[in-house]
């Protein structure tokens, strides 16, 4: 890999503290040979860097793909293929990867219908009750939360500091006895910013709240477990640092507290047990049929089928990013945040990123960013996500300062006017 000068000087000036950057980043160090990933993605005719939108899928992945297509083609050439195997073996990688078993998962279809599935199960609006959530918060859940607030929940939404944070101080005053929820994103999809779920989660359980966690943008990138930190509800889409695709995500519910919470639908994949009454040669029964179902969290929250072609996908990509070890994939990047952090900031750009922060994304506000920045990026060949007054980048396992260096060589020595 050839560096820049630029690239060369970043990257010197961070490798002395990689070491303290995350947990386990001593022993993640081994791994980082393998890091940037390069060589498992396809060859991308620009600089991505925008894997916090949309992750390029592996090239392991598609060739996953291209076998259940075969399979699905019934053509002959693929036999003793199960895609329920698949799926039973995705969910255990996806456990492994957020500190959870199993049963406290349950197949949906975004982030947000997760979100939604928590709040009817929680009896959320004919409850009332307080709901506390943060302007770090997805912002497609502003909608939900406005909506709830004009259904009488009385929902507080926590400004962000200047430094890019939540106060915890001022959550502690906001979270009282009368709080039924507490909603949060584990990182930031605006900024990257990390709550610590563990302060969170024994602030809300004293005064006998839940936590719902947006986990989206850490799960696959940045170290969490769920179950250390008690998060009462957890949910993520695939098609992000999961490497997966649309239309196919996790809901995370604590076993303890299965049982006290409402069902919010009824589908049959939540049934374990079934007998009908009401077809030739039927034992008879009452009503239609009688039923059992599965104690556990797909047994409340499960819906009906699913997409195969995601559960192939992530069953290859889940284990691709468990072989690369997230600590690694954490402590790989660290480097390359450091070179846009300190480059920027120092070129008076406007951080919205904690200085500290190491998760996958930076973040910096300008004003009309899209209509001062969005032709120039284009025209550098560089993809990124770049919003109405901010913009945004995504560091991914396949990124190396080589493209932090093309994107820093792209943008104006001084934001525009």
């Amino acid at each position: 890999m050839k560096l820049t000068r630029r690239a060369l000087v970043a990257a010197a000036a961070t490798s002395g503290a990689l070491v303290q950057a995350a947990p386990g980043a001593a022993q993640a160090l081994a791994a980082l040979p393998r890091l940037p990933a390069k060589d498992a993605f396809a060859k991308m005719p620009f600089t991505h860097l925008d894997a916090g939108s949309t992750h390029p899928m592996p090239l392991g992945a598609r060739a996953a793909l291209e076998e259940y297509l075969r399979y699905k083609t019934q053509d002959g050439t693929v036999t003793n293929y199960s895609v329920g195997a698949k799926e039973t073996a995705m969910i255990a990688k996806f456990a492994e990867l957020v500190g959870a078993a199993p049963d406290e998962l349950s197949l949906i279809q975004s982030t947000t219908m997760g979100e939604n599935l928590v709040i009817r199960a929680l009896g959320i609006p004919e409850s009332g009750g307080r709901i506390v959530t943060d302007a770090l918060h997805f912002f497609g859940s502003f909608y939900t939360y406005g909506e709830l607030a004009k259904a009488g929940m009385d929902v507080v939404t926590l400004p962000i500091t200047k430094d890019g944070r939540i106060d915890m101080g001022q959550m502690a005053a906001a979270v009282n006895d009368k709080t039924k929820l507490v909603s949060i994103s584990a990182v930031s999809t605006t900024n990257g910013f990390a709550h610590d779920l563990k302060k969170v989660c024994d602030l809300a359980h004293a005064h006998g709240a839940y936590v719902y966690v947006d986990m989206v943008h850490a799960v696959g990138v940045t170290p969490i477990d769920l179950r250390a930190a008690g998060v009462d509800f957890a949910a993520a889409s695939s098609y992000k640092w999961l490497m997966g695709d649309f239309g196919l995500g996790f809901l995370y519910v604590r076993k303890e507290i299965q049982d006290k919470v409402k069902r919010p639908w009824w589908g049959y994949h939540q049934v374990n047990a079934f007998k009908s009454h009401v077809f030739p040669y039927d034992e008879p029964g009452p009503g239609a049929a009688t039923y059992g179902v599965s104690p556990d969290a797909a047994g409340k929250f499960a819906m009906g089928t699913t997409s195969w072609t995601g559960v192939v996908q992530l069953d290859h990509s889940l284990g691709f990013i468990q072989d690369l070890g997230v600590p690694a994939i954490e402590a790989a990047r660290q480097p390359l945040i450091k070179a846009v952090q300190t480059e920027l900031r120092g070129r008076g750009y406007q951080p919205m990123t904690p200085l500290d922060s190491q998760t996958a994304l930076v973040a910096f506000a300008l004003k009309d960013a899209r209509a001062k920045l969005g032709e120039l990026i284009k025209a550098a060949n560089i993809r990124m996500t770049v919003s109405q007054n901010r913009f945004r980048v995504s560091l991914a396992v396949f990124n190396d300062m080589n493209d932090v260096d093309r994107l820093l060589s792209a943008l104006p020595r001084t934001p525009p006017a």
